[in-house]
């Protein structure tokens, strides 16, 4: 009840009272209650704060509630944030990887409150027990870990206000983006302009300074931990593999076979006799499928008019598609062919757009996939002979080098 709700209440039980006393007495018990804090002294690379926040972004079109990690020290008041699809264990694990690997170097102590990722469960009144993901993370990159209180998230100091400063800052004004690789660059700039800012309470110094003394005092970080999950699905007559129930394709001669796979918490990785045979963005929508053409090639030579009408030409960039539209809607082979070549010498699209243009040069108004090779084929053999001329330079000058040597 507001204070008027409760005058109100009051009087229609027949008791005679102002609404200034209601005021009076809340204002006096509330008085009462309130509590002190006792302000804390950080050393450099000693604390850093962690915890979780809700954004509300346009993703594509869609609007989805995306979880924002945030990481503060104490000491510089640096800030570093990233966006994932969910709160859960790989994505706790990997946003410390991350961070880790952004500072290169670890704080002695990170502070949390009681999230489930980080809590596996309590044991009696004040004593928690950490997660198995906390404790790998902790023995791997050797820091030390602490909890808040119950409902007092305050007790971290600086990374509850953070959350809400770094997600106002960063998407107050623009929310929406093409997909999350997107967002999540916008968050670093907008984390780098914050860290660049002056701060009236460390004398005008920013984060960015002030991390400078700090990076001193952190643990050294040099190969990254990784933080996945075992998984093992068989190839079916798609070609692809079903994962949580979204599909993710593999090459075509591999049909029927058994695979391994790694679950991280932004890609998978698809392993076969313990090589890995290719990797994902990994998909957090319901019943999708993400194909690559290059897994189909085998198939599609032997049946080139399946590509047109096919899920996986629909899924092709737009780029890729003008180029069948305009050119080879009469012949898929021969764009078939095209793509195969592409992924054997590892050459972009970037590249047979800017064939196709030296062709249309010459023949305006037939261009066709034998002329698209015969251009970059001569542009390959020039770009080796300056690799060879290079080659042969080099070596000149070093047994010019050892002849001065002997002479000498």
């Amino acid at each position: 009840m507001k204070k008027i709700d409760i005058h109100e209440y009051l009087l229609s039980k027949c008791y005679n009272i102002g609404y200034t006393t209601i005021c009076n007495y809340i204002r006096e018990k509330e008085s009462l209650g309130k509590e002190s804090f006792i302000k804390q002294i950080y050393n450099p690379g000693e604390v850093c704060e962690f915890d979780w926040g809700e954004v509300k972004l346009f993703i594509d079109g869609k609007l989805q509630t995306l979880n924002m990690a945030v990481f503060t020290s104490a000491y510089s008041n640096y800030r570093w944030s990233k966006l994932f699809y969910r709160q859960d264990t790989l994505a706790f694990g990997q946003s410390h990887i991350d961070f880790f690997s952004h500072l290169h170097g670890v704080h002695k102590e990170i502070v949390y409150d009681n999230m489930r990722v980080a809590i596996s469960k309590f044991v009696g009144r004040t004593e928690k027990k950490p997660t198995e993901a906390l404790l790998e993370l902790s023995n791997y990159y050797k820091f030390g870990f602490r909890f808040c209180n119950i409902r007092k998230g305050n007790e971290k100091g600086h990374v509850e206000r953070s959350v809400e400063y770094v997600r106002r800052k960063s998407f107050c004004i623009k929310d929406k983006f093409a997909n999350i690789a997107e967002a999540n660059k916008h968050l670093q700039e907008s984390c780098d302009k914050l860290n660049a800012t002056t701060q009236q309470l460390s004398k005008n110094k920013t984060a960015n300074k002030l991390f400078e003394t700090e990076k001193l005092h952190l643990y050294e970080s040099k190969i990254p931990y990784k933080c996945f999950k075992d998984e093992h699905a068989k190839v079916d007559k798609y070609s692809t593999i079903i994962l949580y129930g979204n599909r993710y394709s593999v090459p075509d001669f591999l049909v029927g076979k058994l695979f391994d796979i790694r679950v991280f918490a932004e890609r998978i990785n698809v392993y076969y006799n313990a090589e890995l045979v290719c990797s994902h963005t990994r998909s957090y929508g319901a019943h999708t499928w993400d194909l690559d053409v290059n897994h189909y090639l085998t198939t599609l030579i032997r049946k080139p008019g399946a590509l047109k009408g096919s899920m996986v030409f629909s899924q092709l960039s737009r780029q890729v598609k003008n180029i069948y539209k305009e050119y080879f809607t009469d012949d898929s082979r021969d764009f078939i062919e095209l793509l195969q070549y592409c992924k054997n010498n590892e050459i972009s699209f970037e590249t047979v757009e800017k064939a196709i243009k030296k062709v249309k040069q010459i023949t305006p108004t037939n261009i066709t996939k034998d002329k698209v090779l015969a251009v970059m084929n001569k542009e390959n053999e020039s770009v080796s002979e300056e690799k060879r001329d290079d080659e042969i330079y080099h070596h000149s000058q070093a047994m010019l080098e050892e002849l001065n040597v002997l002479f000498n």
